[in-house]
């Protein structure tokens, strides 16, 4: 479609590579990757970690591995500086592009960003775990022309998206990959004819704070409905939802609210209450009974009363 476009994508997630087979089928093309080594990512502590190997030799696209993940080194600044591309995208990269790398580009840099409102509100970190935290009913997906600030830019296009009784972080991300590919593909077309108007952001900006695997610890004062959003939240591909059973970390993947009727009178918060023979369980909570289905850490046994060192 664009033969001379010189695209690069930074990412170092699945959802980098998601988006980037959907542009390439579409005929956008990509120049470059810009991605972390398995090292790189773990140091970073960078959640749902994917190679870009695999793509990268399907599609004969070169790869490279910056020396720093917030790309702020000298030979990062020079690699952008000699290829002189014409658009960067972002997907899956948890870090600010710095302004002397965006003033490479010629159309400039495309990010992505979405909370349950419109920017500048929920800019930051984590808007997809937080949105299900606080139990928002929809997700405001919106690209914007990147600045040094964070999710400051002006808008280029937007979807918006249900967050259902059924959702966990994971298909958020697949309803975020399916709607990012598709205004991308849109979207630069216009950019580079020059057929599009950004809207700039409007009103007083709002910020959610970085997450980070110690904030998954379960608090069983919270409602049966608030801790099933938590758990959802930072499930798989995340580090997970935990609590503590006799000194040992549990970690629960799988819940959802069981019962509001049936009650256990004088059962505290936390405490096991029904184990059937499938190995789920049931556990007392504030204002209902909440099942797990899908938990890692040991055994468990009725009447154990799971700890919270939440202070």
């Amino acid at each position: 479609m664009y033969d001379n476009l010189k695209i690069v994508m930074c990412g170092c997630t699945r959802s980098g590579i998601e988006i980037s087979q959907e542009l390439l089928k579409n005929g956008l093309d990509i120049s470059y990757f810009v991605t972390l080594t398995e090292q790189q990512a773990i140091t970073a502590q960078v959640s749902d970690y994917h190679s870009f190997e695999n793509i990268s030799k399907h599609h004969n696209i070169p790869i490279y591995y910056p020396k720093t993940y917030s790309l702020k080194e000298n030979s990062d600044f020079n690699f952008f500086e000699d290829n002189q591309f014409d658009i960067l995208l972002v997907a899956g990269w948890n870090r600010l592009i710095p302004e002397e790398v965006l003033g490479t580009l010629k159309f400039g840099g495309i990010g992505v960003h979405g909370s349950a409102d419109f920017l500048p509100k929920g800019r930051g970190r984590s808007p997809i775990n937080w949105s299900l935290i606080e139990g928002k009913s929809r997700f405001i997906l919106q690209l914007f022309l990147m600045k040094s600030g964070i999710d400051d830019g002006e808008i280029l296009d937007w979807e918006i998206f249900d967050i259902n009784q059924w959702d966990t972080c994971q298909t958020l991300y697949y309803k975020n990959e399916i709607l990012t590919s598709r205004m991308l593909i849109r979207t630069i077309p216009k950019i580079v004819n020059d057929t599009i108007s950004p809207i700039p952001q409007k009103g007083v900006p709002t910020y959610y704070p970085k997450r980070s695997p110690k904030d998954g610890e379960i608090d069983w004062s919270k409602t049966v409905f608030e801790i099933y959003n938590f758990i959802r939240a930072i499930t798989k591909p995340y580090s997970g939802a935990f609590t503590y059973l006799d000194g040992r970390k549990i970690f629960i993947w799988k819940a959802q609210p069981f019962d509001t009727k049936i009650t256990y009178p004088e059962t505290e918060e936390g405490k096991i209450v029904k184990i059937f023979l499938t190995g789920d369980f049931v556990v007392n909570c504030n204002s209902g009974l909440l099942l797990i289905t899908e938990f890692e850490g040991g055994e468990i046994k009725v009447g154990s009363i799971f700890s919270s060192q939440i202070t």
